[in-house]
């Protein structure tokens, strides 16, 4: 029953992920500095994967005025605009800084106040709150929700991840086993994640993201041979690859959190809380497909051939990633 289901679910997921590419959720970065003498640098950073048509602009305080033109550049992912604001001697306590356009483009924006004390303030914008105002301080509560949120929705936003865990899903019949190999997977990325973000290590991001898709791949080619049989590697070892692979993946959420950075005063606890939004959106996930796989139960038998529908959906487009990722290398 539960290859009835992820058959449906590989080819949702596909046509899905072939939409909106392996990870959709790019959030936009708006970063306030004050320099002090009522001056404020301004930084606003988007991904050039934003929706065509889509206009995802920055909202300053109305009562500061331009004094630099935004001069624009961009590196290997993103487009970025940096200009200076005057404030006067108000400050930036007690101003709206925003992100309009959210809405349409379905993407979060992070918005971070550097205070000219050294003190910062963030906050994680969608389109139903796409304003911050800046308070005299803001609580580890504050950082906990926002970080939170931001991990949730990449997990369940990134289809690469997602077929991986399903195609784990599919190679361990074993409740039991299954549990050890999705913890295993966890233990592997939550480590590499830590790791990356505080900047022990450091990896090409394009060149893991094709790592990434070969992962997938892999799995795909061991589920089409029968892995469940255990007459493959990771059939007889699926927790050890999958905490492997896990390592890998880890690099993978590193570089979403590194879109948006970490902020200086709570890094503990926002790397902390990214990471179970991560878990908790993975648990959604894989509970999603074994409820839903024991109410399909009672369906009648479907043809043999359509069993092999998962392996090769995650197969194909796991190849059209690794393709278009390696692309982008050149």
């Amino acid at each position: 029953m539960m290859r009835r289901f992820a058959s449906a679910m590989s080819c949702a997921i596909v046509l899905f992920a072939h939409a909106a590419s392996a990870h959709p959720l790019a959030p936009a970065l708006l970063e306030a500095r004050e320099l002090g003498d009522g001056l404020t640098e301004v930084k606003f950073k988007t991904s050039l994967l934003q929706p065509a048509g889509v206009d995802v602009r920055p909202e300053v305080p109305a009562h500061c005025a331009t004094v630099d033109p935004p001069v624009a550049t961009r590196d290997a992912s993103s487009a970025i605009l940096t200009w200076r604001i005057d404030c006067g001697p108000e400050g930036l306590i007690g101003t709206k800084f925003g992100v309009l356009g959210l809405d349409e483009s379905r993407t979060d924006a992070l918005v971070r106040i550097v205070l000219a004390d050294g003190r910062s303030v963030q906050a994680v914008l969608n389109g139903g709150d796409a304003f911050l105002e800046v308070p005299e301080e803001q609580g580890a509560g504050e950082v906990f929700a926002d970080y939170l949120v931001l991990g949730f929705e990449h997990i369940l936003t990134g289809f690469d991840h997602l077929l991986f865990v399903l195609g784990l899903v599919l190679l361990v019949s074993n409740r039991r086993s299954l549990l050890v190999t999705v913890t295993a997977f966890t233990a592997g990325h939550s480590i590499t994640l830590s790791l990356a973000a505080l900047g022990f290590v450091e990896f090409p991001s394009r060149l893991v993201e094709v790592a990434i898709a070969f992962s997938i791949y892999w799995l795909a080619v061991e589920l089409s041979r029968g892995a469940r049989a255990g007459g493959t590697l990771l059939g007889r070892h699926s927790w050890v690859m999958a905490g492997t692979f896990g390592l890998l993946h880890g690099f993978g959420f590193a570089g979403a959190l590194s879109e948006v950075g970490l902020p200086a005063n709570e890094i503990p606890m926002a790397l902390f809380s990214f990471n179970v939004g991560i878990e908790l959106g993975q648990l959604l996930f894989v509970s999603a497909v074994l409820i839903v796989g024991l109410l399909a139960r009672p369906l009648r038998s479907i043809p043999a051939w359509l069993e092999a529908v998962p392996a090769y959906a995650i197969g194909s487009l796991a190849v059209y990633w690794c393709l278009e990722r390696a692309v982008g290398i050149l």
